[in-house]
């Protein structure tokens, strides 16, 4: 028994060993992570690279060998970050910096960094021993990997005809990675709206767990949606307006077949700018075009030299506004009122001031979200005249927010009384008259429920005023009714038969009714039982 006991002594000291099988079976999940990051930026690379080699190859007169058009494609690829790149081969002499981001560019990277964070949340699903990488952890491999080959890009084309700003590199790279990744990851999970981590102060957990702020992302993206949607009309419309211009720009830029092709790829990648800056031309302040000149639903002011492009050739032409440029102050009025629409509760104890509440968040939402894509769509295009270039980002969200506040605050009041109406109209139908709840009858009636309930515990409200029934009637004598058989007879001939029918034996004296016994509580007339209401708020 002893030798059982001292076998047995060891078997604490074989545990801690499972930690490090664990970590074994983790390192090759995060390895993949990482991996998986780096082929995400390497095929956004990839796929510039063979973009600008094809072109390169069809171009009749290449401005240098493939080492630059390499060097170039890493420089567009960082510029599709949002990256800011320098031009160093300007007329003047000067250094003009590029920072206009084509926005359908930004769809590259961050839907490769997404789909590789997807994969990587959902690549260890507990079989076969391995176990599963938690959500921070896929995270922070994936970035890593992305980030190691974006600085890798970086340093590779700084040796290129455009190189980047490494400052703008530094942070610009990174919070796509990080945006991309984390909605990645929220996407594996099942996108999860529980509630936010602990190291969050109770006050914004508690705060941002109200229904109303769910209204108001809703109600702001309606918003924002509509602007936009507004923007693309408008940019549809002067496309079609302009189209001799726009063809005229798009053949005079270049006769080969690959330059043009060069040149409709950028106008497609430019599209999603161009409806950002109409959407900010129908609220109010407009885009800049340069130095000093600004294109507003009020008139084109200044003489920009604006270089030869399709988008470019759309342009209203200079000089004062018309009615037909005016109209577009259309486009925030029905944003305005989409987000005064969705920003209601179905529910009816909403009161009106949460209604307007919501709504005015509603508002602000849409105009972040106006801000922050009005500064993504802008930026310079060189040095001088061309230094700005787009519209302004505080302008747009203030004119966007102003236009939504006004318009949404009283439609989502109007929309909430009109919803809440006929229930309203019920209430008080069923409230006029006399207040039946305190009837004399009826707390008899609650209070004899409560006396039998509690037994004597409670004294009776009818002793005071005891219930004498009346004497009932005496009952009169039942009077014989005819009697008739229910026998059949047959009749055979050549019998004597007697017919007479049998007597019948009196009937026995009728028992007297018993006498109704009194009432606990007396007969209530009139009395009406009512559910009991909340009062409203």
């Amino acid at each position: 028994m002893t030798q059982v006991t001292e076998r047995g002594t060891p078997l604490p000291t074989a545990l801690p060993p499972a930690p490090r099988a664990a970590g074994r079976r983790r390192s090759p999940a995060a390895a993949a992570c990482v991996l998986g990051g780096a082929m995400a930026a390497g095929l956004g690379l990839g796929f510039l690279a063979v973009l600008v080699i094809v072109l390169w190859i069809s171009s009749p007169y290449p401005d240098s060998g493939p080492g630059g058009a390499l060097h170039l494609a890493a420089g567009l690829w960082l510029l599709a970050h949002g990256t800011e790149l320098v031009r160093y081969d300007t007329l003047s002499g000067v250094p003009a910096p590029v920072g206009m981001t084509p926005l359908l560019l930004v769809a590259l990277p961050a839907l490769l960094m997404r789909r590789a964070a997807r994969l990587g949340s959902a690549s260890g699903d507990g079989s076969d021993g391995d176990e599963v990488l938690p959500a921070s952890a896929v995270f922070s491999a994936v970035t890593c990997g992305y980030l190691s080959v974006g600085s890798l890009a970086t340093v590779y084309a700084a040796g290129g005809p455009m190189p980047a700003d490494p400052l703008s590199a530094a942070w610009h790279v990174p919070l796509v990675a990080v945006l991309a990744a984390a909605g990645g990851v929220w996407a594996a999970k099942g996108r999860p709206v529980g509630p936010l981590p602990e190291w969050v102060p109770g006050g914004v957990r508690r705060a941002v767990a109200r229904p109303r702020y769910a209204l108001a992302l809703r109600a702001g993206a309606a918003g924002a949606l509509v602007l936009l949607g507004g923007g693309a009309l408008l940019v549809g419309a002067s496309l079609a307006w302009h189209a001799a211009e726009v063809q005229g720009s798009f053949l005079a830029l270049t006769g080969v077949w690959s330059g043009r092709f060069a040149v409709l790829l950028l106008a497609l990648a430019l599209l999603p700018n161009a409806v950002v800056w109409g959407a900010a031309y129908a609220l109010g302040p407009g885009f800049a075009l340069g130095a000093g000149a600004t294109a507003t639903p009020l008139g084109f002011a200044g003489s920009p030299a604006l270089p030869r492009f399709p988008l470019l050739a759309a342009l209203p032409p200079e000089g004062p506004g018309t009615v037909l440029t005016c109209a577009t102050v259309g486009v925030p009025l029905l944003a305005g009122l989409a987000v005064g629409w969705f920003a209601v509760r179905r529910a009816r104890e909403v009161s009106y001031g949460e209604t307007a509440l919501t709504a005015a968040l509603g508002a602000l939402v849409c105009a972040l979200v106006l801000a922050g894509l009005a500064a993504a769509s802008s930026g310079p295009l060189g040095s001088r005249g061309l230094a700005s270039f787009g519209p302004v980002w505080w302008e747009t969200g203030a004119s966007a927010f102003a236009w939504t506040l006004l318009l949404a605050v009283p439609v989502a009041v109007a929309v909430h009384s009109w919803r809440t109406r006929p229930a309203r109209q019920a209430d008080a139908s069923a409230m006029e008259g006399e207040d039946e709840w305190h009837d004399s009858g009826v707390r008899e009636l609650r209070w004899e429920a409560l006396r039998r309930a509690a037994g004597a515990l409670i004294p009776d409200l009818t002793q005071d005023a005891p219930h004498v029934p009346a004497e009932p009637a005496p009952a009169a004598p039942p009077q014989a009714a005819p009697v008739t058989s229910s026998r059949r007879f047959t009749v055979m001939t050549g019998l004597h038969l007697d017919l007479t029918p049998a007597p019948v034996p009196a009937e026995q004296a009728a028992v007297p009714a018993p006498e109704p016994s009194a009432p606990l509580v007396p007969p209530v007339t009139g009395a009406r039982v009512l559910a009991r209401r909340k009062p409203p708020a």
